[in-house]
């Protein structure tokens, strides 16, 4: 049997501090956000770089900045029985635009996602 995983709601206001973050990477081409399983994502060229989920923000990043994110107390993105591997919490006493940016930059240089047929 598979157990439940906790979905927290994020709030309006979450979501709006999340679209808000998003626009100031809107500049490089391809960014836009979409809702994922009550929560949203936000993805450049088809590929996931932030997603917020309840209150918590996450991003995609290298090797490197990934570690030195959880250095500074990132942890695990998503339902605690099964995080999104690859994603790193910003912790809420970080200010999250410069990882965001530092996200969407990484993510951007990836190749595009191709659609599935």
């Amino acid at each position: 049997m598979i157990a439940a995983v906790k979905m927290p709601k994020a709030s309006d206001d979450d979501k709006n501090r999340f679209r808000d973050l998003i626009e100031t990477v809107a500049h490089i081409p391809g960014v836009e956000v979409k809702p994922m399983f009550g929560q949203l994502g936000a993805f450049v060229n088809g590929n996931m770089f932030a997603g917020l989920f309840g209150s918590s923000i996450g991003v995609k990043l290298d090797e490197q900045g990934a570690t030195q994110l959880r250095d500074l107390g990132g942890g695990p993105f998503g339902p605690e029985e099964r995080p999104m591997g690859g994603y790193t919490t910003i912790p809420d006493v970080l200010e999250p635009q410069a990882w965001v940016e530092r996200s969407a930059a990484y993510v951007g240089a990836l190749p595009p996602k191709s659609r599935k047929k």
